[in-house]
This record gives C-alpha cells, structure tokens and sequence, in this order.
C-alpha cells in the first residue's frame, strides 16, 4: 500500500510534514482523529476530548499527555438523571440493572425495544416499571390474532351528534406503548406499527396524527411458543433500536424475590422520578457527546463486517450504524463522560446489531446464533484506544 499524501492540518491549517497515522490494517485516520494525533495541547486550536488512538499505538513526543475532561453540567446531571431512573425500575425487576440501562439507553436515543425471553423473566415487568418511573402517558396493547390495525392506530367514525366525520386516537397515542406479545397478532396488525415508530405520526385516512413526545414502543415476545404466532419481518425487526433478553435471577436476587412474594405487582410499587420534560432534555444532552472519527470508523467498519461475513446472509443496514452511534452516545453520557470511548460500542453491538442481521443456512444448522456473531465480528475488526498518555487523567 503507498504511503498516505501528507494533509494539512485542520486545526490551523498549516502543512503536517508528518504521514497521516494509519492503524495495523494499513487504514488511515479521519481528520479530526489525525489532528489530534498531530497537535499539540499549547495549540489554540487543541479539543477538550481525549485523543483516540487506534490499536497497538506507542506514545511519542507528538502526542503528549492530558488529563481527561471533566464532564460540563449537562453531563453531570444526565448522569445523576439516568442513574436514578435505572435505580427506580430495579426495584422493579431485580439484578438485572444491565438490561434494565439498556432499555433507558433506548428510551434517551429515541428508540424501541424488543424483549424476547422465556414466559415469567419479568419482560411485562420491565416495560410496565420503566413507564410507572416517567410521569407521562401509558397505554398497553395486548396482541391477539384477531387484533385489527384500527384497534392499534384508531379509527375515523361518523359521528352523528356533530353530523360529520371524527377520528378516534388508538392505543398508540402514548409516550411509552407496551405491545405484548406481538408476534401473536396478524401481520397486517403488526405492519401498522411501522411508520409511527420510524416517523412519529400516525396517518388515518389521508390525515396524519403526530404521536405524543418522547414516544417510545416496548414489544414483548416469547421464543418458545410459537403455536398461532407470527414471525415478525426483518422490515419491523430492523425498527427496534435494541433487542434485549431478561433471563432469569440469580440466587440471591430469586432469594429476595421470595422474601417479598406478597407484592402481586412489583411495578405499581413505585412512583415516577422523571417527567417527560426531563427525557426530552437528555435525549438532547445526548446528542451533543462527542465522537471521534477513530470510533465513528470503528462502528463503519463493524457494520461492513456483517455485510462481508461469509455466515451472515443479510447484513445490518445504514440504520443499523446510525442506531450503534446514537446508543453509544447515550451509554457514554449515562458514565458521567461527554465523548464515545470504544468500549461503549463493544458493550452495545450485541443488542442494537444482532437482530438485523440473518445468518446462512449453513451457519443456523451448525448452531451459530446471531449475537454469537456480533461477537465474532467484534473479536476480528480491531478496535481503536485511548492513548495511553490520556489513561493517568
């Protein structure tokens, strides 16, 4: 491979006589990555985010070391804001404060989220403790075969009193919406959630119908059941921002769940610690983290891995890419940091990446699922670090 042209910097435009960093595969920096890479801290120009290195990277005399940025006032309380929200829906379901951050996580990015789990891991818990914990809107929308897309979206009926037509709001109209067990329902019940959970708004009729904000859809699904339901399309499934699994307790979390076996409905049991207000600020907040051009092609590079992989039939889309980043921003804000390190996105791949891909024939029959190959992929594309003159801040 020839060497890189030199590029002038762009933090002050002067010419860098140095080659552009490349990292083992021969891969050559962005330029934001590159100047950091290059410039000094006494520059003017020097940013108040860490350096990302990319792997295997050695420090030298042009990349002296910082202190890590303190995290600004937004930052601070997002994290005091998400931290209390995780805690108040653990006291619903107990010691699975993973999955449970996951969920907020999707909440914060604007997303949807999939639990598909075994019957009795708490899924309905969850959504219903997330929904108790904001003081907004919830509605819950149990799926069944013969459930019709107005029952969903709602319906215009003529209304006699006012000799003209009214439209109805469905279900739908709510700022957390619980969809349980919709793979049981049609799937022209299921396609009728399509476009309010890519668009926000519901079009009945020619009119449309802006849903309440934030809005988000929790759907719940069992694996094992599958007499009478209906596989959801990849379509549908590449909406969902993240697909998660409960799983069951641990002893000691069963133990003090036994302890307790007099509370019918953990949910009901608490109170809301947000309102609505207060997750439209921090999915703001969370859209200004910032993310260097090192992790930003470390995401690219792990979404093209899906599309090359030789036991990945269908790969994860642009969308795909575009729902890591948003993720990884909030992940990373919710760690009290105001920038993206890679370990944020190699602890978010799994859920938002694995259930848009589809493997081969080949690969199912030999009992490779797909999020054992998000972690393949994740073990092949190397990933970018921190210099190690940013880790003693």
């Amino acid at each position: 491979m020839p060497p890189p042209v030199p590029m002038p910097s762009p933090l002050d435009g002067r010419a860098n006589d140095a080659p552009r960093p490349v990292d083992d595969e021969g891969t050559v920096l962005g330029e934001r990555a590159k100047a950091i890479w290059t410039e000094s801290p006494a520059q003017p120009g020097w940013p108040r985010n860490p350096a990302v290195r990319t792997h295997k990277a050695e420090q030298t005399d042009r990349t002296p070391p910082i202190s890590m940025p303190k995290p600004d006032d937004d930052i601070a309380w997002f994290h005091d804001a998400f931290a209390k929200l995780v805690g108040n829906v653990s006291r619903v379901v107990v010691g699975k404060e993973r999955e449970i951050r996951q969920c907020v996580a999707a909440l914060v990015a604007g997303g949807h989220v999939l639990l598909e789990d075994d019957p009795g891991t708490g899924k309905t818990q969850l959504a219903r403790g997330l929904a108790n914990s904001i003081a907004t809107s919830f509605k819950r929308i149990q799926f069944t075969p013969d459930l019709l897309p107005s029952d969903v979206v709602g319906v215009t009926y003529y209304d006699r009193r006012n000799d003209g037509f009214t439209y109805r709001e469905g279900p739908i109209f709510a700022s957390i919406v619980l969809a349980d067990e919709i793979n049981r329902a049609s799937p022209k019940t299921q396609s009728a959630l399509l476009e309010v959970m890519e668009e926000r708004k519901v079009t009945v009729d020619g009119e449309t119908h802006p849903v309440p904000r934030p809005f988000m859809v929790i759907a719940t699904q069992n694996p094992i059941d599958q007499l009478g339901t209906y596989r959801l399309p990849e379509a549908q499934m590449d909406r969902f921002l993240i697909k998660t699994a409960i799983g069951h307790p641990g002893h000691a979390a069963s133990l003090d769940i036994l302890r307790q076996a007099g509370i019918t409905d953990r949910a009901a049991t608490v109170a809301p610690v947000l309102d609505a207000s207060d997750v439209l600020r921090m999915q703001g907040v969370g859209g200004t983290v910032h993310m260097d051009d090192a992790v930003l092609e470390y995401i690219v590079r792990l979404v093209e891995g899906t599309r090359h992989d030789e036991r990945i039939r269908i790969g994860a889309s642009t969308r795909g890419a575009l729902a890591l980043a948003r993720c990884a921003r909030v992940w990373a804000a919710s760690d009290n940091r105001g920038y993206v390190v890679p370990d944020d996105v190699k602890e978010l791949a799994e859920p938002v990446l694995a259930h848009r891909i589809t493997l081969t024939p080949e690969a199912t029959f030999s009992g490779e699922t797909q999020r054992q190959a998000i972690r393949r992929l994740l073990d092949q594309v190397p990933a970018p670090t921190i210099g190690a003159g940013l880790q003693g801040g």
